[in-house]
Formats: structure tokens, sequence, C-alpha cells
């Protein structure tokens, strides 16, 4: 038994403890996940429409909504939102038009 214990406190000691991503490690990927985000969108003036939602890692995606104007002259600067959705893994920013998001269908 004691020598159970004694591996198990190697163990924990070579192991170190676990340490979480520092506050300066957060904000560089919030940055990295808005300028990916702002850089895909098609919209002028792009901008984030709130705080992104992260999912966890099982989808490894996280969702940022994105507003600004259309840039078509027939549009009138109409503002627009955009969805989205960062891929952790690839790095990747991926956008589609996301309008109807706070008002419903028309009919």
């Amino acid at each position: 038994m004691k020598l159970t214990a004694l591996a198990l406190i190697a163990l924990a000691t070579i192991a170190g403890p676990a340490s979480a991503s520092s506050t300066e490690a957060w904000n560089a990927f919030d940055k990295k996940l808005v300028d990916s985000c702002v850089a895909a969108s098609t919209l002028k003036n792009a901008r984030p429409a709130g705080a992104a939602a992260m999912f966890d890692d099982s989808v490894g995606y996280n969702a940022l909504l994105i507003k600004g104007q259309y840039k078509q002259a027939f549009m009138k600067n109409k503002t627009g939102t955009e969805l989205c959705l960062y891929d952790r893994k690839h790095q990747k920013a991926l956008i589609t038009e996301w309008d109807n998001v706070t008002t419903p269908p028309k009919k």
C-alpha cells in the first residue's frame, strides 16, 4: 500500500500542476477570432455584434455575430448581420448571412 501511495505522489510531482491559459493567451485568441471573422465578412464596416459563443472541444467552433452594411449599391447601405463560425483546429472563419436572427422571417 505504501509503495502505491509513493508512486502516486511521485507521479503527481513529475506531472506538475495543470496550468490554465493566461489572460494574455485568451485575449490573443479573441483578437485572432474577431480579426478572422471581420476579414472573412462580406460587409462594409464589419464589426462584432457582441461576444463570441464558445462551443466545447467536441464541436471545435466558436460563433460570432458580425454587423455591417451591404456593399452592393442597390442595398443602399442597409445594415446586415452575418454569422461567423470560427474553426479552432484549422484557424479558419466561415461566414453566412444571418439577417433573420432577430426578426421573424416574412411569410
